[in-house]
């Protein structure tokens, strides 16, 4: 059996690029439900952020919000420096997974919800030193 990769940070960071760029191919695949690329989208910044947590030695709570995850990092991390607006991206997390009354999703909302985790990841990469 493999090693357990769960609190490596090099593993979250993979997995939170693999989301990023199947949220940006999808986005000119007409058949791709904005929905999901809003959810990819979210799922890269979590895990973004997650990865930051586990590579300062916190353990990252099983939770969606966004806001919460990045004011858990240092006062000197970019990305709460910058102190991007989480809260839309956040939504996407539970939002779109599940039927309710939601106005639909554009794909404006989908290439908002890209920058945004975009950004995430940048700043996160930022402060990170692993050995890529």
């Amino acid at each position: 059996m493999p090693p357990d990769q769960s609190e490596d940070p090099r593993e979250w960071l993979r997995y939170a690029r693999e989301d990023l760029d199947a949220a940006r191919a999808s986005l000119d695949q007409q058949w791709m439900a904005p929905r999901h690329i809003c959810y990819l989208a979210q799922q890269s910044a979590e895990k973004a952020l997650k990865a930051a947590l586990w590579f300062v030695g916190v353990t990252p709570p099983r939770i969606h919000h966004l806001d919460a995850l990045r004011n858990m990092l240092p006062s000197t991390w970019k990305v709460r420096i910058d102190e991007p607006d989480l809260a839309e991206l956040t939504v996407w997390g539970m939002e779109a997974r599940y039927p309710q009354e939601f106005p639909a999703i554009s794909r404006d909302s989908a290439r908002l919800a890209i920058e945004t985790a975009e950004e995430v990841w940048a700043s996160v990469l930022k402060d990170l030193t692993l050995d890529q």
